[in-house]
Formats: structure tokens, C-alpha cells, sequence
């Protein structure tokens, strides 16, 4: 089975979890991403995936409460960290061999990311699970898919969410959106479209760095994009 994208960063918001919940941890979503995963992985992709925290904790949020902005920032990074052991049980519970990689130290639960062990998880089969984001306040899970997919040289960075791609407006909002199959990261930043933070964006624009915006809730789409079908908006040069 010839695979069109070999090496892939998925992206996974923290939010992507909750399903129908106001916060925390469907169960049901958990599975369904594991499955999916898993599937790719026995079609012989290479799998690293960085996963928010906005399902537990945000880092803006942490002004209101009278939190420092820092330590708030290091609080949405631990946030990642208990999603991703989440989604990493529910991985090994089917038979998915995994590794957790955290930017911040925290032996005792996972890896260290070191750029060359992961590089070389992925060789072996197992499921990379990238958390605690760049390990820096100031940055988001965006800027830490980007800077992940580009140190392992993954083929593309899968951003999964809860629309089909990228539209002219939000389509939750906006009946008349227009969506987008194809469009260049100039395109993206002149007509100020949301796809990722600046940061992030400007990572991948640099790096050539290709972007599939896709409905991850769709059951069959990680495995069609691998396969090479046009699914969701894809950002490239």
C-alpha cells in the first residue's frame, strides 16, 4: 500500500476530547482517536502527535484567576501532559506500541524529547506522543506541531478539528463561507485567515512545511490524507 505521506505530526486540540462535554475527557472521543492512530500506524505511517490542553486548562485563562501569565502557561503545558498519558493508555490498550516525549522533565511518567530518540521511535513502529508543548511559556501547542514536525522532518502536519477545512469565514457562523481545497501560506497570511498562530505559520512557511486542516471526527479521513486523497484544505508553497 503506497503511502503519499510516509512521516506525519498530527495535531489534536485539547478541546478535541471533550466531545459533547464542557470539559475534561469523553472516553468515547479518546477511543475514536486511538482507532484511527492505530489504523495508520498498521498501514505503516509514522506517527508523532502533539495534543493541547484546552480541554483542562488554558494558559489565558489563568489572568482572570489571578495567576501570573507564566505560570499559567506552565500550567496548560502540564494540561498536555495528563492528555497525552490519556490518549497513550488508550493507544496501548489496543495494541499500540507508544513512546511519551515531554519538553519539560518529568521522568518518572515519560521520555525527555530528544530530537534523534524520537526520530528513531517513529523508525521503529511506535506512536510518539510529543507533550508539556515547546516546554517555553509564551508558545502554543501550535508553535510546538510546528517545531516538532520540522525537527523529526515529518511530510506534513495533520491539524485536526471539528470543521472540513478551511473556510472565507467561520462556517459555524457563516452559511455563505467558502472553503478552501488548496491555498499558499501567502494566501493564508493576505487574506487573514485562522489556520495556526503566527508563530507557528511562519515556521512552516519557512520550512516549506505542508498543512492538512481536515474534520478529524470523520472516521475514514487520517487514512484517506495518508493515502493521498484530497481531504480538508491543504497549505503548501
Amino acid at each position: 500500500m503506497a503511502l503519499k505521506y510516509k512521516r506525519i505530526l498530527l495535531k489534536l486540540s485539547g478541546e478535541s476530547l471533550m466531545g459533547q462535554q464542557r470539559y475534561g475527557i469523553s472516553s468515547d472521543m479518546l477511543q475514536h482517536y486511538a482507532r484511527q492512530i492505530k489504523e495508520l500506524n498498521e498501514m505503516g505511517a509514522e506517527v508523532a502527535v502533539v495534543i493541547g490542553g484546552g480541554n483542562i486548562f488554558r494558559g489565558i485563562q489563568a489572568e482572570g484567576a489571578g495567576i501570573e501569565p507564566v505560570t499559567g502557561d506552565y500550567m496548560g503545558m502540564l494540561a498536555t501532559v495528563i492528555n497525552g498519558m490519556a490518549l497513550q493508555s488508550a493507544l496501548e490498550g489496543i495494541g499500540v506500541y507508544t513512546r511519551m516525549m515531554t519538553a519539560l522533565k518529568m521522568e518518572s511518567i515519560a521520555e525527555p524529547y530528544i530530537r534523534r530518540r524520537a526520530i528513531r521511535h517513529l523508525e521503529k513502529g511506535r506512536v510518539v506522543i510529543c507533550a508539556a508543548g515547546t516546554g517555553n511559556p509564551y508558545f502554543t501547542t501550535d508553535s510546538a506541531a510546528a517545531l516538532r514536525a520540522n525537527e523529526i522532518k515529518a511530510d506534513v502536519i495533520l491539524k485536526g478539528t471539528r470543521v472540513d477545512g478551511i473556510y472565507s469565514a467561520d462556517p459555524e457562523k457563516d452559511p455563505n463561507a467558502i472553503k478552501f481545497d488548496h491555498l499558499t501560506f501567502k494566501k493564508v497570511i493576505n487574506m487573514g485567515l485562522q489556520v495556526m498562530d503566527m508563530t507557528a505559520f511562519t515556521l512552516c512557511q519557512e520550512n516549506n512545511m505542508p498543512i492538512i486542516v481536515f474534520d478529524i471526527n470523520a472516521p475514514d479521513n487520517l487514512r484517506r490524507i495518508v493515502l493521498g486523497e484530497e481531504v480538508g484544505t491543504l497549505v503548501a508553497q
